[in-house]
């Protein structure tokens, strides 16, 4: 009986992520979405038009999907650095109650 409770918490988890997915994709018809950068650059020639940046990038991807590509691999590899630090202090943890 409680296999079946945390089935139906799970397909419950599952739906709920979906709907957050896709409330979005739904209420917002605009169709473009810009990140922060565009609209600091924005922000900044509005408030000093002559602003320069103080220096270039080290390296400029050649088009927008590598770019995000590139994004979300320093996420992933960021997410999977901390994930492996509290596993660690967590199996650490448990090994010195267990040793108690």
């Amino acid at each position: 009986m409680n296999q079946s409770k945390n089935g139906l918490n799970n397909w419950l988890l599952i739906i709920a992520v979906i709907t957050l997915a896709i409330i979005p994709l739904v209420f917002v018809r605009e169709g473009e979405f810009s990140g922060s950068d565009s609209k600091a650059q924005k922000a900044i020639s509005e408030v000093q038009p002559g602003y320069k940046p103080w220096f270039e990038p080290l390296y400029k991807p050649p088009s927008g999907e590598i770019e995000s590509l590139l994004f979300c691999s320093q996420a992933a590899l960021g997410a999977g650095v901390i994930g492996y630090a509290i596993g660690l202090y967590k199996g650490r943890s448990q090994q010195q109650k267990n040793k108690e």
